[in-house]
């Protein structure tokens, strides 16, 4: 079988999808990627095709912060993904087009769902959504990330997740019409993948552990909690001499980084950290690119990396200091050491409250309200409270010992029902129902773009 992979945005917004593809090629399937292009070392370092799209998820994450400074709502996060999407939407479009030419099945990250879902349609081929956080399945059990955890109940919860859907579908749609109005060789829309009145619903493939978020029971059969996709570090990947010799000379350290979360006051965020590590008298491995730090700059105690696979790195911790990034938390939580959650914007304050709620760190920091003395706290807590360190590892045990990526692979060949007996790229593909488009009619998209050149 050949499945494309539709992702866009982060390092951790793209990191669980080059995991799924590593797995589905393992499983012996052909894999393309299609992602922005500055993931292309990552995608091909683990063995899969990649297809570039257009835009920089960079200038994204950017705007998400700096909005998130002045109290970012829903609405403005919204705002600054249709923003950086408009410009870009038609190219982005094209490409995703290309990526899936020769696809017997799609599966589509949160940006891409609407281009995944109607290029399925035209292809006449299944799709799938594959979410690494709770979205489009509403539920009773708890809100919607975007939105504040009130006290008000299922009917609050459910109204959220409602709400962030037709804030998606509706937003997007109007976005792409103004997009099409100027490119209309583009594909109409048709419907909302997970609307239950259609023939099919797309199905939902969460990459989160039911060990982290237990699937509430009024999640429908088309929803499946697989557990994370978690990469490990690339065939041939070695750590520098330098960082093995700094671990080897003493107790762990604590890790700050904030993966792609750009912010103009980084300066001031190296300086808080190096001040509460040298309050803690911890030492410290510091994700350097941010506040400009040379390792003159720093003390012994602290070591700075460009870079390294955190799959390797935070079991080698004592704490991580984190923006609450999704991957970034999924990280921390399988090496089983305690998080301390810095939050900026989208889901991260979310997740900052999950690890608290779950007792494997302290309450998260809003980095509007983040000090020296309120960070060195959290560390002396994350570093020294055993009860909290005994349920890190517990949990970390226990992520360990699932299998995300497996599990999602199986549900993905047998949605697509998958001859066992027939060797691996000869699978028979059920068609969905409701396609009404042939593959002809991408093509011919496809060989409109190539004519005007």
């Amino acid at each position: 079988m050949r499945l494309t992979l539709l992702a866009y945005g982060s390092r951790g917004d793209v990191q669980p999808y080059v995991a799924l593809g590593a797995g589905l090629r393992r499983a012996g399937h052909e894999v393309r990627l299609a992602a922005p292009a500055m993931f292309e070392s990552l995608v091909a370092g683990h063995g899969l095709e990649f297809a570039p799209l257009a835009g920089d998820p960079a200038q994204l994450v950017q705007q998400a912060v700096e909005r998130a400074g002045t109290g970012a709502t829903l609405l403005g996060l919204a705002r600054v993904v249709l923003e950086h999407a408009l410009p870009i939407a038609a190219q982005v479009m094209r490409g995703c087009m290309a990526a899936c030419q020769g696809s017997d099945a799609i599966v589509h990250s949160l940006l891409l769902t609407t281009a995944g879902y109607e290029i399925a349609r035209l292809l006449g081929v299944p799709d799938f959504s594959a979410l690494i956080f709770p979205a489009f399945a509403p539920t009773g059990a708890f809100p919607n990330q975007g939105m504040p955890a009130l006290p008000l109940g299922p009917v609050y919860n459910r109204l959220t997740h409602r709400f962030f859907s037709a804030l998606y579908w509706h937003g997007g749609r109007l976005g792409y019409y103004w997009v099409r109005h100027r490119h209309p060789e583009l594909p109409r829309l048709t419907t909302w993948p997970f609307d239950p009145r259609n023939e099919q619903v797309t199905p939902i493939l969460y990459g989160f552990s039911p060990q982290v978020i237990p699937r509430p029971p009024d999640w429908g059969a088309h929803v499946h909690v697989t557990g994370y996709w978690f990469l490990d570090a690339a065939p041939g990947w070695h750590p520098p001499p330098a960082l093995v010799e700094f671990l080897a000379s003493g107790p762990p350290p604590v890790f700050v980084g904030f993966g792609s979360t750009i912010s103009r006051d980084v300066g001031d965020l190296a300086e808080i950290a190096l001040a509460a590590l040298a309050n803690t008298g911890q030492r410290g491995l510091l994700l350097s690119g941010w506040g400009g730090l040379a390792p003159a700059d720093l003390p012994a105690n602290v070591f700075p990396i460009e870079e390294a696979p955190f799959a390797w790195l935070f079991p080698r911790m004592t704490a991580v200091v984190h923006h609450g990034g999704v991957g970034t938390t999924a990280d921390a939580l399988r090496a089983g050491v305690p998080s301390i959650v810095i939050p900026f914007t989208a889901d991260q304050p979310y997740w900052g409250r999950r690890i608290q709620q779950l007792g494997v760190g302290p309450a998260p920091i809003d980095h509007r309200q983040l000090t020296a003395g309120r960070l060195a706290e959290s560390i002396r807590i994350a570093t020294t409270d055993e009860a909290l360190r005994r349920r890190a590892a517990d949990l970390g045990a226990r992520l360990r010992a699932e299998d995300g990526v497996t599990r999602a692979v199986e549900i993905v060949e047998r949605a697509v029902s998958i001859r066992v007996d027939l060797p691996p790229g000869s699978a028979i593909i059920n068609r969905p129902k409701g396609a009404t488009r042939t593959p002809e009619t991408l093509y011919t998209l496809l060989s409109y773009e190539r004519r005007r050149g």
